[in-house]
């Protein structure tokens, strides 16, 4: 097992980086030291550093669903989480128009927490208009929707709330670097006991500087394969729209409480941010990749987020504005600010990747957590346990979790609608 004072480096500043930090520094171990390349901690480009999160237990997998209730018992109960986490409800339901697959989606969600003891009377269908007039009494558009109102469900304001786990590692004596990007990892073929082994001791940044440590873990989100290219294919940046409309503060002030309302087959959005009166606006789909090559031959090619991402399609604006005129019709033509792509980082089954990497041999060095799959905000106040379990256990006894080589992500995906189009960027990394 390793000692508590041995060093410990996390790669990556965003939710399973901070998290990590946070259970590391909590269990006792006192050298943690997390690099960032962005220049703030947390960093401009995590798919946390957003005005919010949907926080709900619905998954297809009741495996899921459980971690889910678990981290939404810290959100609800914990100091340090509780003032983020906003339980306004969640609508999810599906248009007319919805595919099959949008609507066998919605079924398989309301199967998994309806004869769960945690949502004993918390669960009302939608079949009629006046059923969502009753939960969202300002929503005035046509909405012929069809789904279920789910009262233990919300969102979370995850920019302040990644800023306070940063602010808690900080008082646990975390050490972060920021604004210097890993070059490389650094490895010896000798571990400390004398027998031979791919064991990975640190990382080198762009500036130069190296760190060392007896245990490395790369908590990289989409832009893993950068730094570790090994990942392949089992790992893919997916992107997806967001955008917002700035509303004045009595247009906020009527919907204020309105619950997290998700038509699968269009999009959702939250109520207005209660600083700024930003209203999110996030359209359905299967995203975006980015394919660029990964060898000198051009056969071998990974997704990574591109340097520009400050724009939405116009096909995505077009279903952001049908949402809109389905729910908010006097705010449908309102211009859209703050357009941008939120990357994650997607496997095929949608399982995360908790593992030592393979090639390192016995030194239990080198961790990788990935595979967010645009469900891992809400794990936020409990992920970071998993990596110090793992550290100690020196084996990762969850198979859902290991190392998925031979497995290619960014295809389709059970629970999200269409398949993924790729930018079209082809380049070497």
């Amino acid at each position: 097992m390793m000692e508590k004072i041995a060093p410990i480096l996390i790669i990556g500043a965003g939710t399973f980086g901070l998290s990590t930090a946070y259970h590391f520094a909590r269990a006792g171990y006192s050298d943690i030291t997390v690099l960032e390349k962005s220049t703030a901690v947390p960093p401009t480009d995590s798919a946390g550093n957003d005005l919010n999160k949907i926080v709900r237990a619905e998954y297809e997998d009741p495996f899921y669903a459980e971690l889910a209730l678990e981290a939404m018992r810290e959100w609800k109960n914990a100091p340090l989480f509780a003032p983020y986490y906003h339980e306004t409800g969640y609508l999810l339901a599906n248009s007319e128009a919805a595919p099959d697959k949008a609507k066998k989606t919605l079924l398989k969600s309301l199967s998994s927490i309806q004869q769960h003891p945690a949502f004993a009377g918390k669960i009302s269908a939608i079949e009629t208009r006046e059923d969502i007039r009753k939960v969202a009494p300002v929503f005035d558009g046509p909405m012929e929707w069809k789904g279920y109102f789910n009262r233990f469900a919300g969102y979370v304001h995850s920019a302040d709330a990644l800023t306070a786990v940063y602010s808690a590692c900080c008082a646990l004596g975390v050490k972060f670097h920021a604004g210097d990007a890993v070059k490389s990892l650094t490895y010896s073929t000798t571990n400390p006991a004398g027998e031979v082994a791919h064991r990975c001791t640190g990382a080198v940044t762009a500036s130069g500087k190296t760190y060392t440590a007896a245990l490395t873990v790369l908590t990289l989100g989409a832009a893993l394969a950068t730094v570790l290219p090994e990942v392949e294919r089992q790992v893919a940046a997916n992107a997806w729209a967001v955008a917002h409309i700035q509303l004045t503060p009595d247009e906020a002030q009527k919907l204020r409480g309105i619950p997290v309302t998700y038509a699968r087959d269009l999009g959702f959005f939250f109520e207005p941010d209660r600083r700024t009166n930003l209203l999110k606006l996030c359209p359905s789909g299967a995203g975006y990749t980015n394919f660029v090559s990964s060898s000198s031959d051009g056969k071998k090619s990974v997704s990574v987020p591109p340097d520009f991402n400050d724009f939405i399609t116009p096909a995505d604006e077009a279903k952001i504005r049908k949402l809109l005129q389905e729910t908010l019709p006097s705010l449908a033509d309102r211009p859209l600010i703050n357009k941008h792509l939120c990357w994650c980082a997607d496997t095929a089954d949608s399982e995360y990747i908790i593992d030592f990497v393979p090639g390192t041999g016995g030194s239990k060095s080198l961790i990788v957590v990935s595979g967010d799959s645009g469900h891992a905000f809400k794990m936020l106040p409990i992920a970071g346990k998993w990596i110090v379990e793992l550290a100690r256990a020196g084996k990762q006894e969850k198979g859902r979790w290991r190392w998925k080589a031979g497995q290619d992500a960014g295809g389709d995906v059970s629970w999200r609608i269409g398949r993924p189009v790729d930018l079209g960027k082809r380049a070497k990394l």
